[in-house]
């Protein structure tokens, strides 16, 4: 079993995509520090897009990966903070907002809700503990929870230009 160091440590995925089929899009994951993992996985957009349904959309696979980010912090830090699980569940909505600009249309996130159902015979405050850790340690929801800088380069023949 791989564990994180000891000390503080970067965490880092690279993932490639390459368009395949109408709008399928075929991922390779890696997560490369601390540690190498490999995951593949497909995204495809249906019908409105032009695409084929052969993948969940890349909002589906957000939203799954906050929701069992959620899960999994909730899960392995109630052992440690030992708050005994009968049973857990995680209900996630997202909303964004969508409003066309033509040719094209824009978004912008209008809320994140997340809803928590723990089976535990240990008190509020120690369930509370639990989520309040969960949150911080949720790689996704800390993205989430601040104002981020997204870079994009495009190729072109003379090298990488910013967008």
């Amino acid at each position: 079993m791989t564990e994180f160091p000891k000390t503080s440590a970067a965490v880092r995925f690279d993932c490639t995509g390459t368009a395949t089929g109408k709008m399928r899009n075929e991922l390779s994951v890696r997560m490369v520090e601390p540690f190498e993992e490999h995951f593949s996985l497909a995204t495809d957009e249906g019908a409105f897009h032009g695409g084929e349904a052969t993948a969940p959309p890349p909002l589906a696979l957000f939203v799954g990966g906050l929701t069992g980010c959620v899960m999994t912090q909730i899960r392995a830090f109630a052992k440690r903070l030992k708050v005994p699980l009968t049973d857990l569940q995680v209900e996630v909505r997202v909303i964004w907002d969508w409003q066309p600009a033509p040719p094209v249309y824009e978004t912008a996130p209008r809320s994140f809700e997340v809803d928590i159902r723990i089976d535990s015979d240990a008190p509020l405050e120690r369930q509370r503990a639990l989520v309040a850790a969960a949150r911080k340690g949720c790689f996704i929801e800390q993205t989430l929870g601040q104002t981020n800088t997204i870079r994009h380069r495009l190729r072109t023949g003379e090298g990488w230009v910013e967008v």
